[in-house]
């Protein structure tokens, strides 16, 4: 089994002090973190348990969830006989005011996985960190450190300040295509405005329910906006955004096309054709049908080579990958999921 979204978590501020330069530890110490979100501890809403983390899964050493790689082991990669699994650092260097303390801090995070994780335990593979909303700081940290062979994506969230395929953003697409990296896109908050297309909602139940649009709001960005014809060796992977609405949102993209396509001239292909050929999305969290039969016919209808699985361990909503259906896959699309369709997305050997 292939965990698509695992997260390791910086146990405190303290813990990338090494990777980095006397300015930004002082920056650190004495401002701090400053983010566009308008809260200060970063979230809006509290996240369903503390820390966003299952209740068992704060380590007996005593960190958060997630720092800990013995009791990650004996929680997930060992209890569930892990092949690889794909880390998702969500901490909150992409989402800083001032853009040279959060390209000092990627680049301290990502160091800090290469050695306390990826030079730490052969299954492990991670995302890159990167300041997303200063696209030529982000390439450079992509051109960087992504020859480490542990790096396999780059890591960007779906609420952002402009729709991800705007103009504005193509340094980073350029500079994934050139280290081979496919970008991924992991559920977080990033924005100073409201987090939803109608305002600020009531509760943390329409934020983690209202993500799955920020995400089609993306693709649909990125279709036409031309990035795929652009980049055409651009791979994107959605994590954590669902995918029970795919089937839906192609075919209205695909009808509308049709009636509307002159305004995008330039688009070569139907936009169902960019997410077959171009998107991965993550199965977690796994929306099933009512009925559980209708499961199958839905998965197919997505596309057998779409899906991957992900456990989003350790957080309050992890999926068992023993339980992860609730009927019956046949054996070719479970082994699509489970393993062959990430394998064949990530550079898990080089």
């Amino acid at each position: 089994m292939i965990d698509c979204d695992v997260h390791n978590a910086v146990a405190s501020d303290s813990a990338l002090l090494p990777y980095l330069s006397a300015r930004w530890r002082r920056h650190l110490e004495q401002v701090g973190s400053r983010t566009f979100s308008p809260f200060t501890r970063g979230h809006a809403y509290p996240k369903a348990a503390r820390f966003a983390s299952r209740h068992d899964a704060w380590p007996p050493s005593g960190g958060l969830p997630g720092s800990d790689l013995e009791f990650m082991r004996a929680q997930l990669l060992d209890a569930y006989d892990v092949e690889y699994a794909v880390l998702n650092c969500l901490y909150r260097a992409p989402e800083q005011r001032n853009a040279d303390f959060g390209a000092a801090l990627a680049a301290a995070v990502n160091d800090w996985q290469v050695e306390h994780w990826l030079g730490r335990d052969a299954r492990l593979r991670a995302s890159l960190t990167v300041p997303f909303e200063f696209p030529d700081l982000a390439a450079a940290e992509i051109e960087r450190a992504a020859a480490h062979p542990g790096f396999v994506q780059v890591l960007l969230y779906p609420r952002t300040s402009a729709p991800l395929g705007r103009r504005h953003y193509r340094p980073i697409f350029e500079a994934a295509c050139r280290a081979g990296l496919p970008v991924g896109i992991h559920a977080a908050s990033t924005t100073p405005g409201p987090i939803t297309a109608s305002g600020w909602p009531s509760y943390y139940i329409e934020d983690h329910t209202g993500l799955a649009v920020a995400f089609q709001a993306q693709l649909i960005s990125l279709i036409f906006e031309g990035v795929f014809d652009r980049f055409p060796d651009l791979r994107v992977v959605l994590m954590e955004g669902g995918f029970a609405w795919v089937p839906a949102l192609m075919a209205r993209l695909d009808a509308l096309q049709e009636r509307l396509g002159d305004e995008v001239p330039d688009l070569a292909h139907p936009p169902s054709y960019y997410l077959r050929h171009h998107v991965r999305i993550t199965t977690q969290p796994m929306e099933e049908p009512e009925r559980p039969g209708d499961l199958v016919p839905l998965l197919r209808e997505i596309g057998q080579e779409v899906l991957m699985f992900s456990s989003d361990y350790p957080h309050w909503d992890f999926e068992n990958p023993h339980r992860a259906f609730r009927t019956r896959v046949p054996a070719d699309l479970h082994q699509r999921i489970m393993v062959d369709n990430a394998r064949a997305q990530y550079r898990f050997t080089s």
